[in-house]
């Protein structure tokens, strides 16, 4: 994706729709979220990963497999060790845009000024409307 997408890809009808929700679903477990986060710093063995994840090396595998068709993860093979590492910079963006959110869920975040473009600083839906 475009960092500077048009405003068409970003509308509420947007073709990517459906692909961003399967976006979300491959980062809706733990482990793979954690994945992300030790992967931020540079590439990573399966072992390694395994035990940052607190996981199997094997369980680490299957995670990653998936990672890798919906291209958030790359792969170079060292003799029989295989290094993983993101594919861009997106994934890891998702999560960290993730994580500050739920720290502003549980109100351990100082709010900042950063509003989208005509919605209201923490606005909120008024009941019944």
């Amino acid at each position: 994706m475009n960092a500077d997408m048009q405003a068409s890809d970003l509308a509420p009808d947007s073709q990517y729709v459906e692909l961003a929700v399967e976006v979300f679903a491959m980062l809706a477990d733990a482990t793979r979220v954690r994945l992300i986060l030790a992967l931020r710093e540079g590439e990573l063995s399966v072992n390694a990963l395994a035990g940052i994840a607190g996981k199997s090396g094997p369980a680490v595998s299957q995670h990653l497999a998936k990672m890798r068709l919906a291209r958030m993860v790359s792969t170079r093979q060292e003799g029989t060790r295989v290094f993983y590492r993101l594919e861009d910079g997106h994934a890891w963006q998702l999560v960290a845009d993730a994580i500050h959110q739920a720290e502003h869920a549980l109100g351990n975040a100082p709010g900042h000024g950063m509003v989208p473009h005509g919605m209201a600083p923490h606005a909120r839906p008024e009941a019944g409307k």
